[in-house]
C-alpha cells in the first residue's frame, strides 16, 4: 500500500484507499452489507456510502466547476454527525436504508471517484492546497471506517446464530511474551505531532507535559491473563470496580468479555474466522474500560496516561504490539491539547465536539489499515464500548 504521509501522487493514493474497502467488501452479500446490529455499529453498505459522501460535500460540492449531486436525497441519508452540513438520518435506524440498494452505492462510488481524480488532474501540483488537505483528511477519514466495517461486521455475524466467519485470511496476533516492564524516567516531554506527514486536528498542537517516574508492561494482557481475572471472581468483586462500571455490570449482567463464551470446561472466542478455541497467549480483546480498569486494579497496576504511552512509543519504539494488536485503553480522558483550536465550518466537527465523556486509547489493531498509525494518533471512545478492537497494556 501507498505510505499515506507521502505527498506525492495523490490520485493514485486515493485509488488505492478507495479500492481497499470494496475489497473489504467482497467477500460479503448484498445482505451482509445492509444489516445493522446495533445502534453503535452501521451496516457495510452504510460505510461505503458515507466515506464518498465525504468526498462529495467537502470537495467536490466545493470545488468541482458546475457540481451536481449524485442523488439530492443523500445528503441527508449519508450525512454521520455533521449538523453544520444538515440533517441526518438517525443513526439507529442505518440499517433500515434498503433502498438505495448495493448496486447503487457501488455506482455513486465509481462517479465519484471519476470526478475527484478528473478534479485533482487539473489542480495545482502544490500539495499546501486546501484540496490536497481535504482529500488527504478524506483518505484517513475512510481508513477510519475501513476498521469500522470489520469491527461492526464482526458484531454482525457474532449475531447470527450460525457464528460464520468473514473470512479465513484475516491474520491473528502473535503471541504474547511473558510480563516484564519497561522503566522510564519522567520529566518534562513534549507531546502532540510536530514536523511532516498527516495528522487529525486532535494531535495538535505540540506542548510540554511533566510525567513522574513510570514503567510500562512490555506486552498486551493475554487471554490467560484475563481469564485468571475471571476465575478470581473479577466479575463478582465490587472492590475492583469503579463505580458506573459496576452499574454498568449489573444493569447488561456482563461476566466475561464480548465475544467469549464457554464451551464445556474450556473459553472459545467468536473471531473474524469464526468461532475459535480461545488462544492463551493472544492479547485479550474486546474489553471495555471499566473492565479494563478492573484488571489493572486485580493486578496491582493501573492504566498508563496517554502522556507516558506515546512518551514511551516514541522512546522505545520496539516495544512489543505498540501498533497492530489492540487499541490499548489509557487513563486519559479525552479533551483538547493546550492550545487547540478547531477548523472553522462544518469540518472542525470531525474531532473536536466528541472531546466530552469519553477516554483515549492508543496504538492500532489488527483491523486498522497498513499506514494508519503513529505514535501520536488519539482515538477515543465511551468507557462502556467494547465491539472494538480494545485491550490493555499496564503501567505503574
Amino acid at each position: 500500500m501507498f505510505d499515506l504521509n507521502n505527498p506525492d501522487n495523490l490520485a493514485a493514493r486515493f485509488a488505492t484507499v478507495r479500492a481497499h474497502s470494496l475489497t473489504l467488501a467482497a467477500p460479503l452479500s448484498p445482505e451482509d452489507c445492509t444489516v445493522q446490529s446495533m445502534p453503535d455499529a452501521s451496516p457495510v453498505k452504510w460505510h461505503l456510502a458515507h466515506t464518498t459522501w465525504f468526498f462529495e460535500t467537502f470537495i467536490l460540492e466545493r470545488f468541482e466547476p458546475a457540481f451536481h449531486p449524485f442523488d439530492p436525497a443523500f445528503r441527508v441519508l449519508f450525512n454521520s454527525y455533521y449538523n453544520g452540513i444538515g440533517t441526518q438520518h438517525p443513526r439507529p435506524e442505518r440499517g433500515l436504508i434498503t433502498r438505495p440498494d448495493l448496486a447503487t452505492l457501488l455506482a455513486y462510488r465509481r462517479d465519484i471517484d471519476h470526478r475527484l481524480t478528473t478534479l485533482l488532474a487539473h489542480a495545482p501540483a502544490d500539495s499546501h492546497t486546501e484540496l490536497h488537505h481535504l482529500t488527504e483528511l478524506g483518505m484517513h477519514h475512510e481508513q477510519q471506517h475501513q476498521e469500522l466495517i470489520l469491527t461492526d461486521l464482526k458484531h454482525l455475524l457474532s449475531r447470527n446464530p450460525t457464528l460464520p466467519a468473514y473470512t479465513q485470511a484475516i491474520p491473528l496476533p502473535t503471541p504474547q511474551p511473558p510480563l516484564s516492564w519497561r522503566p522510564f524516567a519522567g520529566g518534562v516531554v513534549e507531546i502532540g505531532h510536530h514536523g511532516h506527514g498527516f495528522r487529525f486536528d486532535n494531535e495538535t498542537p505540540l506542548h510540554r507535559q511533566f510525567l513522574e517516574p513510570f514503567s510500562l508492561a512490555k506486552s498486551l494482557v493475554t487471554n490467560a491473563d484475563y481469564a485468571r481475572f475471571i476465575e478470581a471472581g473479577g466479575y463478582t468483586t465490587p472492590d475492583h470496580w469503579l463505580s458506573d462500571g459496576w452499574d454498568w455490570l449489573q444493569a447488561n449482567a456482563i461476566t466475561h468479555p464480548l465475544y467469549w463464551s464457554r464451551l464445556g470446561n474450556t473459553w472459545q472466542e467468536f473471531t473474524l474466522n469464526g468461532a475459535q478455541p480461545l488462544t492463551p497467549t493472544a492479547p485479550a480483546l474486546h474489553l471495555s474500560y471499566y473492565e479494563a480498569n478492573a484488571y489493572a486494579h486485580w493486578a496491582n497496576a493501573r492504566l498508563p496516561t496517554e502522556a507516558e504511552w506515546e512518551h514511551a512509543a516514541i522512546l522505545e519504539p520496539s516495544l512489543p504490539h505498540l501498533f497492530g494488536a489492540a487499541w490499548q485503553w489509557t487513563s486519559t480522558a479525552y479533551t483538547p491539547y493546550p492550545g487547540f483550536t478547531p477548523a472553522r465550518g462544518a469540518i472542525g466537527e470531525y474531532n473536536g465536539k466528541f472531546m466530552v465523556n469519553q477516554y483515549v486509547l492508543r496504538g492500532s489493531s489488527l483491523a486498522t489499515p497498513e499506514g494508519h498509525s503513529r505514535p501520536t494518533y488519539r482515538n477515543f471512545f465511551p468507557a462502556a464500548a467494547r465491539w472494538q478492537f480494545t485491550g490493555i497494556r499496564l503501567a505503574r
